[in-house]
């Protein structure tokens, strides 16, 4: 592989303290409570990947998983909002998989974070937590 054809190195991302963190949905806020609730230790966009760029090396494209598990060495990507955004973000794990085959990562669905919920018995939070409506909760309360 030629040094122009292998992918910029990932980048680390400044570690924002818990009370820094702007997470992009409900549910993002709600999965970092439940794995502080068992301890599990996470960081919140912790590692940008390119995934395409020019030939000068220049970054055209990139995906930031949403969560790091460090004890467990997994990225987690939760796509909540709209369903169509999961063609998008399987295409991307897809072309990360291929340039950084090391990297764990798992896509977690609407459906997924819904049996996460009712796993925990949170299914009745689910409107406040998924989906576009939850989003709009969020602004009206900030």
């Amino acid at each position: 592989m030629s040094e122009a054809s292998r992918p910029p190195r990932p980048v680390a991302n400044a570690e924002a303290s818990r009370e820094e963190i702007n997470f992009s949905h409900p549910s993002e806020r709600e999965f970092a409570r439940v794995l502080d609730f068992y301890g599990i230790a996470w960081r919140y966009e912790p590692t940008t990947f390119p995934l395409r760029w020019d030939d000068q090396g220049n970054i055209l494209e990139a995906f930031s998983p949403d969560f790091y598990l460090v004890d467990t060495d997994l990225y987690v990507e939760l796509t909540t909002l709209r369903p169509q955004l999961m063609r998008i973000k399987r295409r991307k794990i897809r072309r990360l998989k291929e340039l950084y085959p090391e990297i764990n990562i798992r896509l977690w669905s609407r459906s997924d974070f819904m049996r996460f919920l009712e796993r925990l018995g949170l299914e009745d939070r689910s409107e406040e937590l998924v989906g576009k409506e939850a989003l709009e909760d969020q602004h009206v309360g900030s």
